[in-house]
This record gives structure tokens, C-alpha cells and sequence, in this order.
């Protein structure tokens, strides 16, 4: 592929890169070909600063690991894998990986607008990162070919027909993507929901003992990253906050339905010292244990 030697701008200053029409063959708003060594959008921008483009890229690894960041967060991707970014994202290749593979760019308008929507071009809330099976590694990557051989072909038809066969064969490819995209998505909210039930039910067993997110995360063999996901995918909130709640939940249960002095309640739900949870409890509840009894007798 090719340099670019344009640029645009943003006011968050990480600067923006266009489509280089005028460097893919016959000028259509799109190209496809091999990965390799010290490409660039543009001579003062290096893949591995931070940047911004203007249109669409999708890598199709031969070999990995490869780490990329997308929207500031880290994705490392093995070979088959498929990394998607999308106009608009801010990304950063890495210094100290060999990108390898197949990559395709393509500039917003080249697809007619339904095509755009069958095959969710804009949908950001897709994961970027994919990992295809080999059935459907094996249909991404002939399609793929398809899409190259046609993009080469410059001689054999007429500009507008070539255009239009690249069109047919893209869109092709890009409904294979959006299919991997869209299951992927729902097998991770899957996962999700699974990891949440088995935080929910930890927390359920051990909060008046456990107010660790760590150790709850090391308990079902999580990392903390995907405990902190899927507790905000299933509550909105973080898995700290998950905890918190469901002890002043009992903590007011206590103060609620029993006698039992201020300390013993906090004893109750996993505070040794008094203070400390007079403090816990003040933070969540917006009042004391006292006035929070007080109030309902």
C-alpha cells in the first residue's frame, strides 16, 4: 500500500489522515494488498504514534502476535485474526510488532448507503478484534483474494464496470465480516452474562467477608479486566460498586429488622472497626447507621 501526504486536523490534537484516492489504482475509493514493514498513512505520522483516519482498514493477520491499540485500548491479535477500525477511531500500531497479512482500506461513500447498513459499517459498539474459525476464516480469506485479483485488474473492463465489479466483490467480504462481527459480539455478551451470574452469585455467598474485587476475580479465574466488563455490561456499574451496594443493602437490613448495636451490624457485613463502617455506610446511604435507624422507628 501507500503513503499519504496530507493530513487534517482535530482539535483534541491527535491529527487525522484521509483516504489517498489518488494512490490506489484507477482512483477508486479503496485498496487492497499485503502487509508489511514501515508503511504509513503519512511521512510525519508513524504507525506507532497515535493518530486518527478518515476511513475504514481491516487486517487479516498471517502471523502474530501483533498488539494494536484502538480507542486507547490494547488488542493482540494471532494469525487469522481480523482487526477492524473504524473511521473516526484513534489508533497506534505497535513498534515491536511484524504486521503480516492482507489489509484492506475503504473510503466512506465508496459503498452505496444500503449496502452500508446491511453490513453495520458504522456500527463502533462491534468488537474490532475477530477470530474467526476455520470455516469462516476460509470464506473471509477467498473472498478477500477475490477482492484483490479484481482491484488489480485494471485492463480488462471499462473503469466504471471494474468500479462496480469491486463494489459487488467488497460488499461480499463485507457481509462475511458483519457476520463474524455480529456473532462475536453476541458470544462475548454471552460470556458476559455468564461471568456476571458467577460474580453475582460469589458476591451473594462471601460479601459480608469479601470486599476485594481482586480476590472475587481470582476466585473464578477472571482477570480483573474481565470481571470490570462484564459486571458494567450486565449493571452499569463497576464490580466495586456491585459490592458496595449489596452490603449497605444488608447493612440496612440489619438496622432495619434487628437491635443489634451499630458495631455488631457492621461486624455483620465485614467491618472489624465501628468508625470504619459508620464511614462505609454514611458514603453509600447519604446517612449514618443512627440516623438511618432512627428514621424508621
Amino acid at each position: 500500500m501507500a503513503d499519504r501526504t496530507s493530513q487534517g486536523g482535530d482539535g483534541d490534537g491527535i491529527r487525522t489522515f484521509p483516504f489517498p484516492v489518488e494512490l490506489s489504482e484507477g482512483g477508486v475509493g479503496m485498496q487492497v494488498g499485503p502487509m508489511g514493514p514501515h508503511r504509513t498513512w503519512h511521512a510525519d505520522a508513524p504507525l506507532h504514534r497515535v493518530h486518527r483516519i478518515d476511513f475504514h482498514v481491516v487486517m487479516l493477520f498471517d502471523k502474530g502476535p501483533v498488539r494494536h491499540m484502538i480507542d486507547f485500548a490494547e488488542y493482540e491479535a494471532y494469525a487469522g485474526d481480523v482487526l477492524w477500525i473504524r473511521p473516526g477511531q484513534v489508533h497506534r500500531f505497535s513498534k515491536f510488532s511484524g504486521y503480516r497479512g492482507t489489509v484492506l482500506t475503504m473510503q466512506p461513500g465508496f459503498l452505496p448507503r444500503a449496502t452500508v447498513e446491511a453490513t453495520g459499517l458504522y456500527r463502533y459498539d462491534l468488537p474490532p478484534l475477530l477470530h474467526p474459525d476455520a470455516a469462516q476464516l476460509a470464506g473471509l480469506g477467498a473472498s478477500l483474494a477475490q477482492l484483490r485479483r479484481e482491484y488489480k485488474d485494471t485492463a480488462t473492463l471499462p473503469l466504471s464496470l471494474h468500479t462496480a465489479v469491486l463494489r459487488h466483490s467488497l460488499t461480499a467480504f463485507l457481509l462475511r465480516l458483519a457476520h463474524l462481527a455480529a456473532s462475536s459480539q453476541e458470544a462475548a455478551l454471552a460470556q458476559s452474562d455468564t461471568t456476571f451470574t458467577l460474580f453475582r452469585d460469589a458476591v451473594e455467598k462471601d460479601f459480608a467477608t469479601n470486599h476485594s474485587v481482586s480476590a472475587y476475580a481470582d476466585a473464578l479465574g477472571y482477570s480483573r479486566r474481565t470481571l470490570v466488563r462484564a459486571v458494567r455490561a450486565a449493571t452499569g456499574e463497576t464490580p466495586k460498586g456491585f459490592i458496595d451496594k449489596r452490603v449497605v443493602l444488608e447493612a440496612k437490613r440489619l438496622l432495619a429488622h434487628t437491635d443489634l448495636p451499630i458495631g455488631r451490624v457492621g461486624a455483620a457485613v465485614g467491618f472489624a472497626d465501628a468508625a470504619n463502617f459508620s464511614k462505609f455506610f454514611q458514603l453509600h446511604a447519604g446517612q449514618t447507621p443512627v440516623g438511618f435507624r432512627a428514621e424508621l422507628r
